[in-house]
């Protein structure tokens, strides 16, 4: 009686919210959908959610969704793409797309058209998109589509060039030496930065540079959690709950669909070198070094972030445990902590 009571509450409090913008000032992502959801798979109490969901709402003043324009179809829903003001139009008609069809072929129809466009808001839209497979909502999975149809960030796409290398770590430090990186303006927004290095005739054959196989998710996965691990940047988090999401995805996909995830997902993850610092991944003896440290169990990491009122402590704390169930790699445990303030820094 009890877990269904708490269950009711946690469903009463992910309903209301649609009636919010995706995006609020400037483009910033509206995660509260995701992270209550985050929230309560980690443990979160109803009343947690309502508390983090009543602060989140005040402090970054989030929108009510907009209105409807003008209605879209089968024919003209590709016309409106990246246009932001259109996601209303955009969320009716993926609404009636997975009514009609359910919500998995929904997936396998339209996933391959929009996964060039993987990095649609930093990446929060493909967010949005795994929590609602995560729920089987139907409904989440609609608004979803559309706001990452609405907000898709086309990139240079791949030519078919050769490629020079099977190690993402590589890509990245490749990526360092493209001179022109070195001068790019930052902004505040993730997907800004990502545009700008791409939008550089050097960084156009980055797409290209990584041959992707059967393991190419795992290898993602290996430097991801290595890369957070040393720099603990809010850039590299992205990179870690990224991956998460796309695995969530994986079943939906076919494999020129899942290798187009994976191939843009890092492409865009290289764009972001510059507001990364150029990080170098650390030696293995200090790696080795990280996993044998002692961290507090998942329990304590995830009582931790269901306190916290930072959007990417939940969202971390929760990737990370699912990401070390499928590679029990004990770094994803001693990086959440980290951020969580459990533990010291273990770099100095």
């Amino acid at each position: 009686m009890m877990a269904h009571a708490k269950a009711a509450e946690v469903e009463a409090i992910l309903a209301e919210m649609p009636a919010w913008g995706s995006e609020f000032t400037r483009t910033f992502a509206n995660h509260a959908p995701m992270v209550l959801c985050a929230l309560a798979e980690i443990g979160g109490t109803p009343i947690q959610m309502r508390r983090f969901f009543d602060h989140y709402r005040s402090s970054k003043k989030l929108l009510p969704f907009a209105e409807t324009a003008m209605a879209l179809d089968a024919e003209t829903w590709r016309t409106v793409l990246g246009e932001r003001a259109r996601e209303p139009d955009l969320r009716i008609f993926f609404t009636g797309e997975v009514a009609r069809l359910g919500m998995d072929d929904a997936l396998r129809l339209y996933l391959p058209e929009l996964a060039p466009g993987v990095a649609a808001s930093a990446f929060h839209a493909l967010m949005r998109t795994a929590y609602g497979v995560l729920r089987q909502s139907e409904s989440d999975t609609a608004i979803a589509l559309a706001y990452w149809a609405a907000t898709f960030l086309a990139l240079p796409p791949a030519t078919g060039a050769d490629p020079v290398t099977d190690d993402p770590a590589e890509v990245l430090s490749r990526v360092t030496l493209i001179a022109p990186m070195h001068d790019l303006t930052l902004h505040d927004l993730l997907w800004q930065n990502m545009r700008d290095a791409c939008a550089l005739p050097e960084f156009e054959p980055v797409v290209d540079w990584l041959a992707i196989g059967p393991d190419t998710m795992e290898k993602m996965a290996g430097v991801a959690i290595r890369l957070f691990t040393a720099t603990q940047h809010f850039a590299a988090l992205h990179v870690v709950t990224g991956l998460h999401w796309i695995r969530l995805l994986e079943p939906f996909c076919d494999r020129q669909t899942y290798d187009t995830l994976l191939r843009v997902f890092w492409q865009a993850i290289a764009s972001l070198m510059r507001e990364l610092d150029f990080p170098t991944l650390p030696p293995e003896e200090d790696i080795s070094r990280w996993r044998a440290l002692e961290a507090p169990d998942w329990q304590s990491i995830h009582a931790a972030a269901a306190a916290s009122y930072d959007e990417h402590d939940i969202s971390l704390a929760y990737s990370a445990s699912e990401e070390m169930k499928v590679y029990a790699d004990p770094l994803y445990r001693v990086a959440a902590a980290r951020r969580l303030g459990l533990v010291g820094d273990y770099r100095t």
